[in-house]
Parts: structure tokens; C-alpha cells; sequence
């Protein structure tokens, strides 16, 4: 099932199939390691809903809603 990353709740996991947005957005996405194939878990959500902090290639990555809302995930 296909969701979108910034949808998902802690505990889920998931590996990355699309990224969208402009070309600066696919970008700074790609450099922190977030491309397709990766697996990658959400760990938790600040109180307010934003940021979301996902633990993907070993290491913790803290994004925005808007952020994570570009990138799709197979669930």
C-alpha cells in the first residue's frame, strides 16, 4: 500500500518509492539520503505535529511536514 510519508504515525515503517516537488526540494531531500529503495521508519512527532523525526541508514533525521509530505512510501 502506498502512503505518503508525512501521513504515517510512529512506528511505521516504510521504503521510499517517490519523491516529488521542485527540483530544489527533490534535491536537499536526496542529499540527506532519502532516495528511492530506502527504508526508513517514523520514530516520533513533535506535540504539535511538526517537525517528524524518521530513523532511516542509521542515523535520525528530523523534517517538516511539507517535507516529508513530498515523499511517498511503500507500506
Amino acid at each position: 500500500m502506498e502512503k505518503i510519508l508525512g501521513d504515517m504515525q510512529p512506528g511505521d515503517k516504510g521504503t521510499i518509492l517517490t519523491i516529488s516537488g521542485n527540483n530544489a526540494v527533490q534535491r536537499r531531500i536526496r542529499d540527506m539520503g532519502i532516495v528511492r529503495g530506502t527504508e526508513i521508519e517514523v520514530v516520533r512527532r513533535a506535540p504539535l505535529g511538526d517537525p517528524v523525526e524518521f530513523r532511516l541508514r542509521g542515523y535520525n533525521l528530523t523534517l517538516r511536514k511539507e517535507e516529508a509530505a513530498c515523499i511517498s512510501v511503500e507500506v
